[in-house]
């Protein structure tokens, strides 16, 4: 596909063997399949997190039950909000948006946690011929062993022959039921399963693409990790805009189910065969630039070899990794308490806005600050990451002091706090995996990228745990 017929790299053992130079494309169709694989990763982080941050998004509604039976109730724009403690000075569900997030994320968390010990072992896409070359190896007269990877670009397109990827179609399932099954619930429980879906179909979705980005060119991290930034605008911002317009959150849910469809179509037809990449050049003068994350690498290793590492390998670039992955964690753990602890709290009542309309804005600008900074490397690029760790830290015990003390006289400096808290934390995941994938070894990366997906989610999980009984704990104030 995309021009790369006949290309072909192999991964061999073999003693003595000379490498065959392999046919260089012509430029047109370079720049033609780079084009194309930087759309193909936008879209596809465009569409793994967009279920993700609509059901966010959607928590305030999840749970305060903005629905008449049928769950197909016209919503009022600006509804006199109701609260249910009257009791607290706070206006507060019954349920913290905190358990929302819980839904939205444990799975993930499972998911990611068990990743990097078995995930490797089912194929990425059978229509690019990555085959054990135990199996391709009679064909081409070379002996080859079971579970040495082979790229062979002339195989024909997915077929009936060819299965496709059961990775990324579980992902694609779960999301489009993760739409359906929270439009037409009656119940919260039955809602919350419906977020569980689209936790599933975004862990799956991070762990596959990110790690298949060890396959492509260094720019398509910029790619992807932008098209997660517009993911969160643009599900936060067409959910906030469709709702008030007045359609109802079981209609507004329904219109989405477009998305998946596009993950499938980005990754089936869009992306091209992974190209051997040119020594030299930009991209490998910085990386020679940096201090690697372990101390001894394969001189001559390759992508994709990660499910041959010992575990004794990868316990030793996970350590490596922790730098980076410590602060990721404490950033993703302050901005979530923020986001799904604190929000529901921060409400200003001498505004016209309403309570769901004011949860709705701070989800839409925090999602606009995380695509304007994860789109941003190419700008700005930032090697220690802890001083956003340590910047994000002050956003939230700033928040939580206003919450407490209620000092803060307009939602309009909220506003820019929460825009702010966002450019944080999109600066932290973008530059975290750039900065990985250019201090790991090519034999070490799918490995690394899989591992440190772990930051974020670890982080989002504590900060649910933590936000509900904070929720309580003030709500139950007079």
């Amino acid at each position: 596909m995309g021009g790369c017929a006949g290309s072909r790299r192999r991964l061999s053992d073999s003693e003595g063997e000379e490498t065959v130079p392999e046919p260089r494309l012509p430029l047109l169709d370079r720049q033609s399949a780079h084009w194309k694989n930087a759309v193909g990763f936008w879209l596809l982080g465009l569409c793994n997190n967009f279920s993700y941050v609509v059901m966010l998004s959607a928590a305030h509604d999840i749970l305060s039950h903005e629905r008449t039976s049928g769950n197909q109730s016209h919503v009022d724009p600006s509804p006199t909000p109701i609260p249910d403690n009257s009791s607290s000075r706070f206006d507060c569900n019954s349920v913290s948006t905190a358990a929302v997030l819980l839904a939205d994320i444990l799975p993930t968390l499972v998911i990611k946690l068990l990743a990097p010990l078995g995930l490797h072992l089912l194929p990425y896409r059978s229509a690019w011929g990555w085959r054990e070359a135990g199996q391709a190896g009679a064909e081409s007269g070379e002996a080859g062993r079971a579970g040495e990877l082979r790229v062979e670009a002339d195989l024909p397109l997915p077929s009936p022959s060819h299965p496709l990827s059961p990775r990324v179609l579980v992902s694609g399932i779960c999301a489009a039921g993760s739409f359906v099954l929270v439009a037409f619930s009656h119940s919260v429980g039955t809602s919350l399963c419906g977020v569980v879906l689209a936790s599933i179909s975004s862990g799956l979705g991070e762990v596959t693409f990110l790690s298949l980005t060890a396959f492509y060119p260094r720019a398509v991290i910029s790619w992807w990790s932008s098209g997660t930034g517009g993911a969160g605008l643009l599900g936060a911002l067409s959910y906030l805009g469709l709702t008030q317009a007045g359609l109802s959150p079981q209609h507004t849910l329904l219109s989405m189910l477009g998305v998946p469809a596009v993950l499938l179509a980005s990754y089936f037809l869009l992306l091209t065969s992974p190209e051997p990449q040119d020594p030299g050049g930009e991209e490998e003068a910085e990386s020679a630039a940096r201090q690697p994350l372990i101390g001894t690498e394969a001189p001559e290793s390759k992508p994709g070899s990660s499910s041959s590492l010992s575990f004794q390998e990868r316990w030793t670039v996970f350590k490596g990794l922790l730098w980076y992955i410590v602060p990721l964690v404490v950033v993703y753990f302050a901005e979530y308490f923020i986001n799904q602890g604190l929000f529901e709290l921060l409400f200003f009542r001498n505004t016209s806005l309403s309570h769901a309309q004011q949860y709705r804005w701070y989800q839409m600008l925090y999602q606009a600050g995380v695509f304007a900074s994860r789109s941003s490397l190419r700008c700005c690029q930032i090697r220690f990451t802890w001083a956003l760790a340590l910047l994000q830290c002050l956003n939230l015990v700033f928040l939580l002091a206003d919450v407490w003390f209620g000092f803060l006289p307009s939602i309009y400096l909220v506003f820019l706090i929460v825009l702010y808290e966002g450019l944080l934390g999109g600066a932290a995941y973008v530059n975290t995996f750039h900065n990985i994938a250019l201090e790991t070894s090519d034999e070490h990366r799918e490995f690394a990228m899989a591992a440190t997906c772990i930051s974020d989610t670890l982080g989002i999980s504590l900060s649910g745990l933590l936000a509900l009984p904070l929720h309580d704990f003030l709500c139950q104030l007079s």
